[in-house]
């Protein structure tokens, strides 16, 4: 099935990522640990971010989605652990459910930089 959304969109400059959540590389829903989600997230992320010649240096904003704000402190730790010293702007919003039963759902905007 075709999903009506790009994994990202460049524009003006920028590249806005579709929310990642933690699927494996075989599509399948990382069963683990809040934690181990998290990584699997930022991984997906990653790769997306990679694809288009990018980094986690190169992110300006990001929104963390949580079904449970308990796990807020597990995932900002996580989440963390994958940028240097300059973070992105970004917020953390709990909500009732996410796609396919997931915990945990980022989504990235990166600055493209002049070459």
């Amino acid at each position: 099935m075709t999903l009506p959304f790009s994994e990202s969109v460049t524009k003006n400059g920028f590249v806005f990522i579709s929310g990642q959540v933690p699927l494996t590389p075989d599509d399948k829903l990382l069963e683990g640990s809040i934690e181990e989600q998290t990584h699997q997230v930022m991984k997906n992320l990653q790769a997306v971010l990679q694809k288009e010649g990018l980094s986690f240096a190169d992110v300006v904003k990001t929104t963390i989605f949580v079904t449970d704000m308990a796990n807020y402190s597990k995932v900002n730790e996580v989440y963390a652990s994958y940028f240097n010293e300059s973070f992105p702007a970004r917020e953390c919003i709990c909500v009732k459910e996410l796609p396919i039963k997931a915990e945990v759902e980022i989504s990235m905007i990166a600055a493209q930089t002049a070459k």
